[in-house]
């Protein structure tokens, strides 16, 4: 790392590996040797830019937000209505292949949001300002938002266990999970959890094949 690097330059490459990392290992998971080591300086060094983990991880989850909110005013533009809310939510299914740390860490921020009050607090402020967003941006009304943003969380879910994703989720999803039918009974497999089970993409199996490496837990 460049000894000239301004703090705020090292900062911004610490939250954006932390994003990396966490979306990975979520919090307990994932130690900040681990962040510090994929960035190139020590420990000791980490905790000058970031005080603790648990402060790393609220970054990591205020930028994660940020990137979201950029990647629907990236796919809005100039368009308003029915053709934003489109664009937006193609913009949502691709990015499983084109952003996966990205859903990957919602789910992670979901599942310490419900025991961590500082995690919840940020989560409340910030999803809030998600639905004011996505109404600004189309001018959907409430009924239409909750749509929208219901079929983003249904995304993440699809990303996490590998199953389809892309423009057309219902109809993927319905074949898919058709796929599945006699898994989850005895008579469908000695073991379901060790059966074929077919997955999603091959994008989802080559992001987490490529995520799939040791590391160290703990703070």
């Amino acid at each position: 790392m460049s000894p000239r690097m301004s703090a705020a330059d090292r900062r911004e490459l610490a939250v954006r590996a932390a994003m990396a990392e966490f979306a990975h290992g979520g919090y307990d998971g994932t130690s900040t040797w681990t962040i510090a080591r994929r960035i190139g300086v020590s420990q000791p060094y980490m905790f000058r830019l970031f005080p603790s983990k648990h402060a790393l991880f609220l970054a990591a989850a205020e930028r994660c937000f940020d990137d979201v909110e950029d990647v629907l005013r990236g796919a809005a533009r100039d368009r308003r209505g029915g053709d934003a809310l489109a664009a937006m939510a193609e913009a949502c299914a691709r990015l499983p292949r084109d952003a996966p740390a990205l859903p990957r860490l919602q789910l992670k921020i979901y599942a310490v949001a419900v025991r961590d009050d500082d995690v919840a607090r940020l989560g409340r402020v910030r999803w809030a300002r998600l639905w004011r967003v996505v109404g600004d941006l189309t001018g959907a009304p409430p009924e239409e938002i909750a749509r929208f943003l219901s079929a983003g969380l249904l995304v993440n879910v699809q990303a996490a266990f590998g199953a389809p994703d892309g423009p057309d989720l219902p109809r993927a999803t319905a074949q898919w999970a058709e796929g599945l039918r006699g898994a989850d009974t005895p008579h469908g497999a000695e073991n379901p959890h060790e059966a074929d089970i077919p997955r999603g993409t091959d994008t989802a199996r080559a992001a987490e094949t490529s995520a799939d490496r040791p590391e160290a837990a703990g703070g």
